[in-house]
């Protein structure tokens, strides 16, 4: 399988998509040297409604299949919309609202991972 980079199509996919709903405090970690992750890259952003992270959640998914024609491996949290996970094998998208962030920390946990912000 062919490791990613910043500038894989599907991150800057991702990270558009997240954009143009609004998402907020948008970072992707770079896992590709770390062992013991899942996948290339995290991306993380929140949004603070269950009914924008749904909307952020679902504008991935659209742009990625429409751009790429992937859909995810899979996904998570859909009911709740506390926190959502797209798994694109690769790259795992983390739409979350701003108190779920703060309590599961990823950005800590994965703190040996570089850190990339952007704009809202």
């Amino acid at each position: 399988m062919t490791r990613l980079t910043k500038n894989s199509k599907i991150l800057t996919t991702i990270i558009k998509a997240i954009q143009d709903k609004k998402g907020e405090n948008i970072v992707s970690l770079d896992l590709r040297k770390i062992h013991e992750a899942v996948a290339d890259f995290f991306v993380i952003c929140e949004a603070s409604t269950n009914t924008q992270v749904k909307a952020i959640a679902d504008s991935v998914e659209q742009s990625v299949k429409e751009t790429l024609g992937e859909a995810p491996y899979r996904h998570e949290g859909q009911q709740s919309a506390q926190w959502i996970l797209i798994d694109y094998v690769n790259v795992v998208v983390h739409v979350m609202q701003p108190e779920t962030r703060r309590f599961y920390k990823l950005e800590e946990m994965w703190s040996d991972a570089p850190m990339t912000n952007y704009e809202s």
